[in-house]
C-alpha cells in the first residue's frame, strides 16, 4: 500500500471533529501557499497589468463603488 493509499484509509477513519480540523488546516495551508506566490508575482512585477486595466477603468469613469 502508497503512503498516500494509507493516508486516505486514515482520513476515512477521521471522526467528524478530526475531518474537520484537517480540512481547516488543509484550507490554511493552501491560502498561505497562494499568499505567497501573490507576494512573490507583486514583488516582480507580474500582476502590474492589474493596476494598469485598473487605473484605465478608472480614467474612463468605469469603475463603481463597491
Amino acid at each position: 500500500m502508497s503512503k498516500v493509499e494509507k493516508i486516505l484509509c486514515s482520513i476515512e477513519s477521521l471522526s467528524e471533529e478530526e475531518y474537520t480540523r484537517l480540512r481547516e488546516w488543509f484550507s490554511e495551508r493552501d491560502w498561505g501557499k497562494w499568499d505567497r506566490q501573490i507576494d512573490i508575482d507583486s514583488e516582480l512585477g507580474k500582476l502590474d497589468f492589474l493596476i494598469k486595466e485598473a487605473l484605465n477603468e478608472k480614467a474612463k469613469g468605469k469603475l463603481r463603488e463597491l
